[in-house]
């Protein structure tokens, strides 16, 4: 691996805004590690500066220790100077309505724990040595439905991302002892293949009257692994256009 590049690990990089992430550090010249239940996508696979993508399943045990593993002896050395914690998931019950508090199974909300929030703990653990290394950065990907009631998102999702930004605050409390910054952005309603027609209605509340796009998102998160954020950490990143004010 080249010493003069940087590298990024992201999860949930196939689509999305995981995919968009993938796509603007590839743009600057970072050299990029992913994963996720997918493959890579084959217009990414020319690319010299992509490492390598493992499929990757982050709520098993197995698989996720196995990827820590690959990535860590893909990097042969190198340190690592951006981890980006994007791999999420919103399940359904199985009459379609959202994982609420007062329906679906609980082994579904411990999937959702799983991806959502224990993930992101597993792998900051994981790659902690090559973090110190790079001192470099931790971006986890959170929810505006982790601080305010969603008429979308379910209650295991939504508890999950506000989870995960509790877990934001600590790791950047506990990291900065080796010189690793960890932060976090919430996005609004950002135009993905989860976005379902229903989310229409919500742009009028809304100020800037548009959804987001994945690269909106992917901006925020390139800016937080950056040197031009050298001294943020702690931090949530609002990406809603505006949303998180009402």
């Amino acid at each position: 691996m080249n010493e003069n590049r940087k590298n990024v690990i992201i999860t949930g990089a196939s689509r999305g805004i995981g995919h968009a992430t993938a796509t603007l550090f590839l743009e600057r010249g970072w050299r990029i590690i992913t994963c996720s239940r997918d493959d890579t996508p084959a217009e990414c696979k020319r690319d010299p500066n992509w490492t390598c993508h493992i499929p990757t399943d982050l709520a098993d045990a197995d698989s996720i220790a196995s990827f820590i593993k690959q990535a860590n002896a893909a990097l042969e050395g190198q340190p690592l100077h951006g981890l980006v914690n994007n791999a999420g998931m919103s399940p359904k019950a199985p009459y379609k309505e959202r994982l609420g508090c007062l329906n679906g199974d609980l082994n579904a909300w411990r999937q959702v724990f799983e991806i959502n929030f224990f993930a992101g703990l597993k792998l900051a653990r994981g790659f902690a040595a090559p973090l110190h290394q790079g001192k470099g950065a931790i971006v986890n990907v959170t929810s505006i439905a982790g601080h305010k009631i969603h008429p979308f998102a379910g209650s295991a999702y939504s508890i999950s991302k506000a989870a995960l930004s509790a877990l934001t605050r600590e790791l950047a409390n506990e990291f900065a002892a080796l010189d690793v910054r960890v932060n976090a952005v919430a996005p609004g309603e950002i135009e993905t293949d989860m976005v379902q027609p229903e989310y229409e209605a919500l742009i009028p509340r809304i100020p800037l009257e548009r959804m987001g796009s994945p690269m909106d998102v992917a901006g925020t998160i390139y800016y937080l692994c950056s040197d031009d954020s050298s001294y943020v950490t702690g931090t949530e990143v609002w990406v809603t256009g505006g949303q998180h004010l009402f």
